[in-house]
């Protein structure tokens, strides 16, 4: 379940709650009761698990390909 920040007008509290997205604008009060709250933009990272192996390097082209003096067959 997603979790939303809060921030509390009246007190100034900050606070997350974990609710539905159907019910992410529905109005919420601080764990101090006051009602007058407003839902703040949240940011969110999506990195690689931790744990989790790399993708494996693409295979070099068959072939070879330019550039270099080895890699274009230039050395003798």
């Amino acid at each position: 379940m997603p979790r939303y920040e809060y921030r509390c007008r009246e007190c100034g509290e900050l606070f997350e709650m974990a609710r539905p997205m159907a019910e992410s604008s529905a109005p919420a009060s601080c764990p101090a009761g006051h009602s007058d709250t407003v839902k703040l933009l949240s940011t969110v990272a999506m990195t690689g698990g931790a744990g989790r192996a790399a993708a494996p390097a693409p295979a070099p082209s068959a072939g070879g390909g330019g550039g270099g003096c080895c890699g274009g067959g230039c050395c003798g």
